[in-house]
């Protein structure tokens, strides 16, 4: 198996959006001009990504519509930073109502269209931070989803000094799908038939996640004899890192690395967003 076993986000959206929504509703005018984590985007300007997530996945994964389309030589990193940016310059125009009302509105939406797929399935679009050289399961690219959205929630959380939505229902599948990265980021490592390597999250929306060195590449395995090398970081550093809310330096200086230390220096540069 490439990517682990499979895991159902989907009753978590209504309840992820509830909290997003609860939270936009409190904020003040002055509230929604702070900055954020991301480099240039305000709070309001996040708001308006997450509109443009929603709508951009009901018109290609419901409605069949391929939407902006590469410019010559573009990369697929390149072709999301233009396409967001955007449409975040252009939702500067609407106001925070608007936006929550578009929120609202499409994320039922997605509910109803998320409802409708085989998890089993191959996805509508891959996660290239998973793996590029394998199709993505339905599962995965839908859970994909459900960690950009909780992740945009907690960026406008820490720009207004606001924590919520960590309880570890639903920040427990954030930190699972993240670790399904762990394989491709071993990729370039080669290690003897059978080697471990071992992420362990702390924390109550953590966990253990093994992979194991299999007919020359890195796969999911059952945690079992002793690693050859283990990364412990708290869920806190972990979705950071995930996301480069923080550095990989402040994520090692977080980490507890022991064992093999390439395989630990490799772990910590674990990334799942596309950059």
């Amino acid at each position: 198996m490439t990517f682990g076993a499979a895991i159902d986000v989907r009753p978590l959206f209504p309840r992820e959006r509830q909290a997003m929504l609860g939270l936009l509703r409190a904020l003040s005018p002055a509230d929604w001009a702070k900055p954020t984590v991301c480099p240039g985007w305000d709070v309001h300007d996040i708001v308006g990504h997450v509109v443009n997530d929603y709508l951009r996945r009901l018109s290609g994964s419901r409605d069949g519509y391929g939407g902006a389309v590469f410019a010559d030589d573009e990369t697929l990193p390149a072709y999301l930073a233009r396409t967001n940016e955007e449409f975040v310059r252009a939702a500067r125009q609407l106001s925070p109502y608007v936006l929550i009302d578009l929120l609202e509105h499409a994320g039922s939406q997605l509910d109803a269209m998320w409802a409708t797929r085989d998890l089993d399935a191959p996805a509508d679009l891959n996660v290239s931070w998973a793996a590029t050289d394998v199709n993505s399961p339905t599962w995965l690219d839908i859970g994909r989803e459900y960690t950009e959205f909780w992740v945009h929630q907690q960026q406008i959380r820490d720009a207004v000094g606001l924590p919520g939505a960590t309880e570890p229902d639903l920040m427990a599948p954030v930190t699972d799908i993240f670790a399904r990265a762990l394989p491709y980021t071993l990729r370039g490592l080669d290690r003897p038939e059978g080697t471990q390597a071992r992420l362990e999250v702390t924390g109550p929306a953590g966990g253990r996640w093994t992979v194991v060195r299999h007919d020359g590449r890195w796969r999911p395995a059952a945690s079992g004899e002793e690693p050859a090398a283990r990364a412990v970081l708290d869920q806190d550093a972990f979705w950071r890192l995930a996301t480069r809310g923080i550095t990989v330096e402040d994520a090692r200086a977080r980490a507890t690395l022991s064992g093999d230390p390439e395989l630990t220096a490799a772990m910590t540069t674990l990334l799942a967003i596309v950059a």
